[in-house]
């Protein structure tokens, strides 16, 4: 099965951090890659018109953000940047890159991921 997942949060799509899933705010699932595909593209270029900024890598995973959509992170004491990611799926895990099957769960500083999820809803700014 293929998954078309839309998800938003201070993560970009690539880095499959521990409960990446709760950033799911849509999934659709079809039998095909060619449905999926098809479907991806109708979402990629809706999001494209909504975002301004836009970064992909291969294996259909790409984050599109508005500079300035920020929440705050009391852990990390700074806004961090909020991105609304696409990505294309198979069983839940991302397409194999020439059998690479590594997960990214760093961020570019080589750090593990050290903020902690708000108790907000996905895509809320609400206070609390």
């Amino acid at each position: 099965m293929y998954q078309v997942i839309s998800i938003y949060g201070e993560n970009e799509p690539w880095w499959f951090f521990e409960d990446w899933e709760l950033d799911i705010v849509e999934e659709e699932v079809f039998e095909t890659l060619e449905e999926a595909k098809e479907c991806y593209l109708k979402k990629f270029t809706h999001y494209h018109r909504e975002y301004s900024m836009i970064r992909d890598k291969e294996d259909y995973l790409v984050a599109f953000w508005n500079e300035g959509e920020l929440r705050y992170c009391d852990d990390c004491d700074e806004d961090l940047q909020l991105y609304k990611g696409l990505m294309l799926l198979k069983d839940c895990k991302k397409l194999s890159d020439a059998g690479k099957e590594q997960d990214e769960t760093v961020n570019y500083r080589r750090k593990a991921k050290c903020c902690k999820r708000p108790g907000q809803s996905i895509g809320s700014n609400s206070e609390e």
